[in-house]
């Protein structure tokens, strides 16, 4: 047997579940309002359209709800659209550094919840499950550094959750969880060059994939006996270091994830704050020159490469430090409005970027993870520089974001297509999901037809 695999599946199926301390399930409740709420705000965003429609091919009468309409399918093909929805915007939470995004397991989990007639505080537990497999895969193998795509994670992690939702036995939770692991090597590809629709759907793929491996040990299908320890298992790719799976007295962690305080890629959250402190009061014409100082993940990933400074695309855009620094000072502050395509060839926008150098420093990357430190320096016409410095982004755990200001970006965005009325009643809802029988009930909130 994997020890690896009977770990996971262990703890799976640990008491650690059935009594959640009240702060880890209010933390999970906050994760679902953000997830819904950049969910619905993407209902028109063309792959969640291209995803919804594909999904409304098939009709199940006990199946699981697209966000947003009221057909039901299979819960797996709903997991994918509602999935697409909640990444397109790539504004809810993050294991920064190449974790992903653990709270993509909020959609598959709501899905199967829909399909199976789960309870709310079923679908919690499921939902910290998942986040806490997730957050052990990501410290053990480190794919992205191995040239792999973090999606396996929530393959895996949804998988997981998904075993636990369906009190699938042992022997099926080892196989769903076999089955998760061995066809799920994403590349990472994805996240290179000038990115591309996938970028906001690889997580929901894999999160559908998670789903089905779980529907298919359920029915009795088994997966390979050792897909991570055997002879050409996920070992022998990435390595194999160990899990570190949080023991009865260790910490839930979900409460370690980092939520968005600004709907864009976590790493540039700090340098957005630093630009708009330094420019306050002045014009961005007397800007002459912006230095930034960053660790390197956030250089590879959103720093460097051409296509950043002449972004051709949303999925580009929102993974571009100069250009979300410079539309966000042209701008006056963020707004989403800044990854309309029509923004991309904003002669000012592009000429203040122009003027925005990104360098790593390798002493800013040696203080990764414990804090995720970037410099600034603003250099203006008269000569006169100022600079500053940030650790922590808003919404990073050691800085946490507020109920009420998780609300208030949840009613920002469920204000493109849900009424107040709705998203106040929505919002109610949420905050009393582990008291509701049917978690599925919210989605009837969330239609727009």
């Amino acid at each position: 047997m994997d020890s690896f695999v009977q770990e996971i599946a262990d703890h799976v199926r640990s008491g650690r579940w059935s009594a959640l301390p009240a702060p880890v399930v209010h933390e999970c409740k906050r994760r679902i309002v953000d997830t819904l709420g950049c969910a619905i705000a993407a209902f028109d965003a063309e792959p969640s359209r291209i995803a919804r429609t594909l999904a409304m091919r098939v009709s199940a009468d006990e199946g699981a709800r697209l966000l947003g309409t009221g057909h039901r399918t299979l819960p797996e093909l709903a997991t994918f659209a509602n999935g697409v929805m909640a990444r397109y915007l790539d504004g809810n939470d993050a294991l920064p550094g190449g974790g992903g995004h653990p709270s993509d397991v909020i959609a598959p989990v709501l899905a199967l919840a829909d399909a199976f007639a789960c309870s709310g505080r079923a679908a919690i537990e499921a939902i910290v499950v998942g986040y806490d497999v997730h957050y052990a895969l990501f410290h053990a193998l480190r794919v992205f550094e191995k040239g792999l795509d973090h999606p396996f994670y929530t393959a895996v992690a949804t998988a997981a959750a998904a075993a636990r939702l369906l009190a699938l036995d042992e022997i099926q939770t080892i196989n769903a969880l076999s089955l998760a692991i061995t066809p799920n090597i994403a590349l990472g590809a994805t996240r290179r060059g000038s990115l591309s629709m996938w970028k906001g759907c690889a997580s929901a793929n894999a999160a559908r994939n998670g789903v089905f491996a779980a529907l298919l040990a359920r029915a009795g299908l088994t997966g390979p006996e050792r897909p991570v320890e055997g002879s050409l298992g996920l070992s022998d790719l990435v390595g194999h270091p160990g899990l570190t799976l949080a023991g009865a007295d260790q910490p839930f962690r979900i409460l370690q994830a980092d939520m968005k305080y600004f709907v864009t890629e976590f790493h540039s959250i700090a340098p957005i704050m630093m630009a708009m402190k330094l420019a306050k009061g002045r014009s961005t014409r007397d800007i002459e020159a912006i230095d930034i100082a960053t660790y390197k993940f956030a250089y590879e990933e959103i720093g460097s490469g051409p296509e950043k400074w002449q972004p051709a695309t949303r999925e580009t855009a929102d993974h571009s430090m100069p250009y979300i620094v410079a539309a966000v000072l042209i701008n006056g502050g963020f707004s989403e409005t800044i990854f309309e395509p029509a923004r991309f060839s904003d002669e000012a926008i592009l000429t203040l970027a122009n003027k925005i150098t990104i360098r790593e420093d390798s002493e800013l990357t040696r203080q990764l993870p414990h804090c995720f430190p970037c410099r600034m320096n603003m250099r203006f016409r008269n000569g006169h520089a100022q600079s500053t410095a940030m650790k922590y982004p808003r919404g990073h755990h050691d800085d946490p974001m507020s109920d009420q200001e998780v609300k208030d970006k949840f009613r920002h965005l469920a204000s493109r297509k849900l009424s107040p009325d709705r998203i106040e009643r929505a919002l109610d809802h949420i905050w009393a999901t582990d008291e509701t029988r049917l978690a599925g009930d919210l989605f009837e909130l969330f239609r727009t037809d």
